[in-house]
């Protein structure tokens, strides 16, 4: 299964206490996140290559994956798993061209439309939201709520992790909703100890399979 992971961690170097991005993903490895999303969308080409390559060594270190933020010459330069595509990215299908069958190819999506155009291209998940109010977010309009990730969740045949605003407060609520993981910034990246909130999270998710996985033995 190429999405094994429940937590997805993205970056934003600019909400890093200390602006030590990479000690805070590495705290955050630490913690148990297997899945790295770099997003730094300021960088030029050249920084961005040389971050990524950084964060590379990192995440191949701890056995965690390592997506692009849309530029699927970056990730392919550096080994990276895959990309994460917008909605005004380039369509899935031509990343996945440009990367291999193997590569893990994320698409954002906003509403159903655009979970179904993002599955219907070839994508492997999706990360859909906002789905409560949190300032990254605020400039693409309100949050969707959770009723419309409920509806997402049940209609598609990928995995759907819920973002925007998500804490350990919110888990229960977004996994009863049905989604696959959750992806988040300021959760971890912010947080006065992210080995702590990382660990929290995914801790959360690894008790909630083994609880699914038991009362689905337990059936008759």
């Amino acid at each position: 299964m190429k999405v094994d992971f429940r937590v997805c961690l993205i970056t934003d170097r600019k909400l890093v206490p200390g602006e030590d991005l990479l000690g805070t993903v590495r705290k955050s490895l630490d913690g148990g996140i297997r899945a790295v999303q770099l997003r730094e969308k300021d960088l030029s080409g050249r920084e961005l290559f040389r971050l990524a390559e950084r964060m590379r060594e990192l995440t191949s270190a701890c056995g965690a994956k390592l997506l692009i933020n849309d530029r699927a010459d970056v990730a392919l330069a550096v080994g990276a798993d895959g990309v994460h595509l917008g909605v005004l990215s380039i369509p899935p299908q031509e990343a996945r061209r440009l990367l291999g069958p193997e590569a893990i190819i994320g698409c954002s999506a906003h509403n159903g439309k655009e979970v179904r155009e993002a599955e219907e291209g070839g994508a492997d998940f999706v990360t859909f939201g906002p789905v409560y109010p949190t300032p990254s977010k605020a400039p693409y309009g309100p949050p969707v709520g959770v009723a419309a990730l409920d509806r997402a969740c049940r209609a598609a045949a990928i995995p759907v992790f819920a973002l925007g605003g998500i804490g350990p407060a919110r888990l229960a609520e977004v996994a009863r909703a049905g989604c696959h993981g959750v992806a988040l910034i300021s959760g971890i990246i912010a947080a006065a100890d992210p080995r702590a909130a990382a660990k929290e999270i995914t801790e959360y998710f690894a008790h909630a399979i083994c609880g699914a996985e038991v009362a689905k033995e337990g059936e008759p």
